[in-house]
């Protein structure tokens, strides 16, 4: 019942929920104490409206938004509670004394302060708001950009405002309570309207011009100046929602190692503060305007990760060659989409990629397709089996639900448990690490009560292993490990945890070069962080992974087989040479799942009872009984390119041939634009100018 209320309400979780319900039930409470009148009733009320409130707020419930949307917000909250104090004081008989009308006059005041407030922080914020927001790009020497606001007047400014009503709210409650304390009253209302004059006088000085970042068009003249002197040769691009961050993210490295002088540009702020660390310059352009004015002449190749509606704005641009590299190579339907025939070229991880697109028949020319591999899977191992005195580890990381509904998206639902059961109850034994989809459940409600299902067993698992006499570990080794990750961690913190804690976008773009021995240094402890985490606790022990760390890669390293679905996840994973497992969810039957999804052609084939597991774990602890590893072997070349010349290597010379192309192509416009004696823009517009107004 309690789930069903959580669920409903929208809340996260069950003391959500009861904070929820006690601030409903606090202003009928609040109505019924002044018209008693009980003044302790009521301040007990109000305590718990405050609270709870304040609890919503710091949990971000989806409740806040809800009541925002039905006329119940902040504001009004606080209002109404302040009108039934004032009735409380009336119900009392204090109507004709001066505090009455000083409770009035305060209420009003201090509810006229709100807007001028409102107005400040959100003058503020749009003026502190550039056009265009950069990482490694200097503009500091080119720019004067004045340090933010303290956070502490802009964050969360409404709410502190509001309840700066604190003040008079006690003190009229004390008079209330008690005969002759109306000096408490005068006291509170005093401070209520004093900190209210004084947070809004306090906001004013940051609207001063030497306070305020220069103006869009000065901005956006220096971002040009600075591509002029920088000459960026190739762009990647993206556009897209908080939470496909990932999908640039995994390009960054390989735009770090690019022959040309790379660039990327995005064109949401929310993609910019989750993009991972880089020393690649980084142009963040929301307006479709500013950048189609943007000075991108000496740009020749322009790769795009995600078929999005913006993409047309950079697409416009003739002077580059486009390419779609995509995010993964799977076979699920995405990898087709036949908005990618507007490319120049599209580019594929290996033979796979280029005979999806001839079977789909969407209009991708094979003369457009080009093997470049997939360059971010150079950090995962082969397998040369499992190690003496280990046992195997077998990594199951199933994929979300999709948006459609399709059984045989994910494995979760229908089989997910059951993996999970025969894996724990495996004889010989074997270690499970469970890493789902970060997106489990956010569609599926089955879906996401089955993840919670699948992370008890785990972690029963687990408890009853570590009870087990035959599983032992070195206590002292673990627990050195663990020192290392708290000095690692803090480390970490130092280096990179402070940046996003002050200042706002502006101050971030003016110091928002990368210190590259920091930079290096990250890198080093996160590689360190990812050693000690794996020896923290034992070989044997059953783990759920969840957050960004350890990262998907380093699972795949630390385990020696996989279970999983239909996604990249599968073709990044044939990299490795390990045995895998896929789930036929949709039951399909064997053969027709083998024909429809190229990826699982190597792989042990699961029905939703898992019973073929114990082929999968065969292969793993002898590899003579390992009858896919020739597949495996044969399909990783297929999906994924040859291992020689690396796939970096690839990439770089497939950037250059298309470079080539549109330098090619561009000399070959001026050439026919010369021979043809075509006028400029500027002789045009002034050609046109100089005619007679037609009748």
């Amino acid at each position: 019942m309690i789930s069903t209320a959580i669920r409903v309400a929208r809340v996260g979780s069950a003391a959500e929920l009861a904070a929820a319900a006690l601030m409903m039930l606090g202003y009928p409470a609040l109505l019924l104490a002044a018209i008693i009148p009980s003044a302790p009733a009521f301040a007990a009320a109000a305590a718990v409206t405050y609270l709870a409130d304040h609890y919503l707020h710091r949990k971000g419930s989806y409740l806040i938004n809800l009541l925002n949307k039905v006329r119940a917000g902040l504001s009004i909250r606080f209002l109404i509670r302040e009108l039934l104090l004032v009735l409380l004081l009336a119900r009392l008989g204090l109507s004709q004394e001066p505090v009455f009308y000083a409770a009035i006059a305060c209420f009003i005041v201090f509810f006229g302060l709100q807007a001028p407030h409102g107005a400040l922080v959100t003058l503020i914020g749009k003026r502190r708001q550039m056009p265009v927001v950069t990482r490694n790009v200097d503009l500091a020497s080119r720019l004067t950009i004045p340090d933010a606001p303290p956070r502490a007047l802009l964050t969360k400014a409404g709410q502190k405002m509001l309840h700066l009503d604190l003040a008079a709210v006690a003190g009229l409650l004390v008079c209330a309570i008690g005969d002759d304390l109306d000096l408490a009253g005068y006291i509170g209302v005093g401070v209520t309207l004093f900190l209210g004059a004084l947070y809004v006088l306090l906001l004013m000085p940051h609207l001063r011009a030497d306070r305020l970042p220069p103006k869009p068009d000065k901005v956006l003249d220096t971002i040009s100046a600075w591509l002029r002197e920088y000459r960026p040769e190739t762009v990647l691009y993206f556009s897209g929602s908080k939470d496909s961050a990932y999908q640039v993210n995994m390009w960054l490295e390989t735009m770090e190692q690019l022959d040309s002088r790379p660039l990327v540009i995005l064109r949401e702020r929310v993609i910019l503060n989750n993009l991972s660390p880089t020393t690649v310059p980084v142009i963040c352009v929301p307006g479709g305007v500013h950048l189609m004015n943007m000075d991108l002449t000496t740009v020749r190749v322009a790769l795009y990760a995600a078929n999005v509606g913006k993409n047309i704005h950079l697409l416009r641009v003739p002077t580059m060659k486009h390419v779609f590299i995509g995010h993964g190579d799977s076979d699920k339907l995405a990898s087709v989409n036949p908005f990618s025939k507007v490319y120049d070229e599209v580019w594929t991880a290996g033979r796979a990629g280029r005979d999806r697109y001839a079977i789909a028949d969407v209009g991708v020319r094979d003369d457009d397709i080009v093997e470049v591999g997939r360059p971010q899977l150079a950090p995962i191992s082969g397998w040369e089996g499992v190690p003496d005195g280990r046992i195997p580890t077998v990594l199951y990381a199933p994929t979300w639900e999709g948006w459609d509904g399709d059984p045989g998206n994910t494995s979760i639902v229908l089989a997910g448990e059951n993996i999970v059961k025969r894996l724990v109850k495996a004889d010989p034994p074997v270690r499970v690490l469970y890493k789902a989809h970060p997106f489990t459940g956010t569609v599926s409600k089955e879906a996401g009560a089955a993840h919670r299902r699948i992370v008890a067993l785990v972690e029963k698992a687990a408890a009853e292993r570590a009870a087990d006499s035959r599983f032992t570990a070195d206590a002292a080794a673990q627990e050195q490990a663990k020192a290392e990750l708290v000095r690692i961690e803090a480390r970490l913190a130092e280096l990179s945890g402070t940046g996003r804690d002050r200042g706002d976008e502006a101050e971030a773009a003016r110091d928002g070069l990368v210190d590259m021995k920091k930079h290096e240094e990250v890198a080093r402890l996160r590689a360190e962080w990812n050693d000690a985490y794996w020896r923290s606790f034992g070989s044997f022990e059953h783990r759920v992974i969840s957050g960004a760390e350890p990262r998907l890669f380093d699972c795949f390293n630390v385990s020696d087989a996989m279970v999983s679905d239909i996604s990249s996840v599968v073709s990044d994973f044939l990299a490795s040479g390990k045995p895998y497992a896929v789930t036929d969810s949709a039951e399909l039957g064997v053969e027709e799942f083998k024909r429809q999804n190229t990826a699982v052609r190597a792989a042990t084939i699961l029905s939703n009872s898992a019973a073929e597991l114990g082929e999968l774990l065969s292969a793993v602890r002898d590899p003579a009984a390992d009858s896919l590893a020739k597949d495996r072997k044969e399909l990783k070349q297929y999906l994924l390119g040859p291992d020689e010349p690396t796939s970096i290597q690839q990439f770089n010379t497939a950037v250059a041939d298309l470079a080539l192309k549109a330098e090619t192509r561009n000399l070959g416009q001026e050439s026919r634009t010369a021979a043809a004696g075509t006028p400029g823009a500027d002789e045009l517009s002034d050609a046109l100018s100089a005619q007679p107004p037609t009748a």
